[in-house]
This record gives structure tokens, C-alpha cells and sequence, in this order.
């Protein structure tokens, strides 16, 4: 059942903020910023300062968004995070293990996988979905398109290369959603503390994206 949900969240919402930062902090106003554009999926980095903490608090003060983590490498980082309260769990491999883990604990883990054996292994072992990473150097939505025929059942999300311009053309092709992280963080507004040009880049990127998002009645802003 917990799969189903989280299928049924990243189809209402078609796009996955990543942050990775350096300080707690600037998570925090990097998370409140992409809230305020009413984006509810965001994944923490683990590798992020202080990355358990941060999702804590986000999750306290961001109820309505979901909260998870990502870039987990080891069995102990991957309970520690659930520990933590990540509701969702992206991982850049396959590790068998890791997903047998998430799966007891009924956390959707979503494994990153480079070739159709890696996918269908991963989904096979239990994957809530499917990271397609590094999707660009893969073919871009050209390579997800060629999945769709042996794959197609196969919920796929895509990252490392997606762009606010290009993330339409993802879903064109038959992913289920896509993942983004610089693009929605111009180095330039972190630099000067500009929350609203971060706000307005998921806007956007919600604007481009409008055909494909559920058209159930939104969740109240985050």
C-alpha cells in the first residue's frame, strides 16, 4: 500500500526538489522557498550538514509537504535516516540489502539505476519507483522513451540533467516525474539570500509541468 501512495503523490506532483547545502540553514530557506511555490516532494541530501536534523525540523514546520532523503550509500545511513523521519529514501545504486530495509519498514525507497537490468532488478526487489541517473549522459528523454516498450510499467523518475526547459519532455517520454536540484537553486540567489527568485524558478517549473500535474483540488500551501 505504501508504494501506491507514493505513485499516486509523484503523479500529483511531477517533480522532486533535491537540496544539498553545506549548512542547515540555508536548507531551511531553501526547503520554505520551494513550499511557497507549493511543492511538496523534497529530498535532503544526506551528505547535507546535518541532514537528520534538518529534515526533523522541516518536517515540524512544513506538515504538508513530504519530506525525504537522498544519496544514501550504506545500510547504516539508511536506518539512520528513517530514524530520522524520512518519508522517502533515494539511493544513486542498486543495493539489494538497502531496499530490503526500506521495504520492512515501509518507507519508499527509490534506487538510482543506469541500465533496463539495474531497473528492473531494483523494481523487482521492491523499489517504490525508479531513479534513472545520470539520465543525461544516458541519452536524456530519448533514453526514457526507449524504455517505455520492455519498461513501460515500470515507474521512472529521472535526475541529474533535468532542467526547468527540458523536464516537460521527460514526462513526454513516460516518466512519472523528474528530479531537480541546481536548476531550482541558481547559485547567484543562494549567494544573496534571494528565497523569491527560488520561489518563482518551481514556479515555473510548476507552470511548465501544468498538463501533467493531477488535476485533483491542490493541497493547501505548504
Amino acid at each position: 500500500m505504501f508504494k501506491s501512495a507514493w505513485q499516486n503523490l509523484v503523479q500529483q506532483q511531477r517533480a522532486i526538489a533535491v537540496i544539498r547545502v553545506p549548512q542547515l540553514s540555508l536548507g531551511l530557506s531553501m526547503a520554505r522557498a520551494i513550499a511557497a511555490a507549493n511543492m511538496k516532494l523534497i529530498e535532503i541530501t544526506w551528505n547535507s550538514d546535518r541532514a537528520g536534523e534538518l529534515i526533523q525540523q522541516l518536517r515540524d514546520e512544513l506538515p504538508d509537504c513530504v519530506i525525504g532523503t537522498g544519496t544514501l550509500l550504506t545500510l547504516d545511513q539508511l536506518k539512520d535516516a528513517i530514524a530520522a523521519g524520512a518519508e522517502f529514501l533515494f539511493t544513486p545504486h542498486v543495493d539489494l540489502n538497502l531496499i530490503e530495509v526500506a521495504v520492512a519498514q515501509q518507507v519508499p525507497i527509490i534506487p538510482g539505476a543506469f541500465s533496463p537490468t539495474e531497473i528492473v532488478t531494483a523494481w523487482q526487489a521492491g523499489a517504490a519507483s525508479v531513479k534513472v541517473f545520470p539520465v543525461q549522459a544516458l541519452g536524456g528523454a530519448d533514453y526514457i522513451r526507449s524504455l517505455q516498450g520492455p519498461l513501460g510499467d515500470i515507474p521512472l523518475i529521472p535526475t541529474g540533467g533535468v532542467t526547468i526547459q527540458n523536464a516537460r519532455s521527460f514526462l513526454d517520454a513516460g516518466a512519472i516525474a523528474v528530479g531537480l536540484s541546481g536548476q531550482l537553486f541558481p547559485e547567484e540567489a543562494i549567494a544573496t539570500q534571494n528565497w523569491e527568485l527560488i520561489t518563482q524558478q518551481a514556479q515555473l517549473l510548476r507552470h511548465n509541468l501544468t498538463n501533467y500535474v493531477s488535476d485533483t483540488p491542490e493541497s493547501p500551501e505548504c
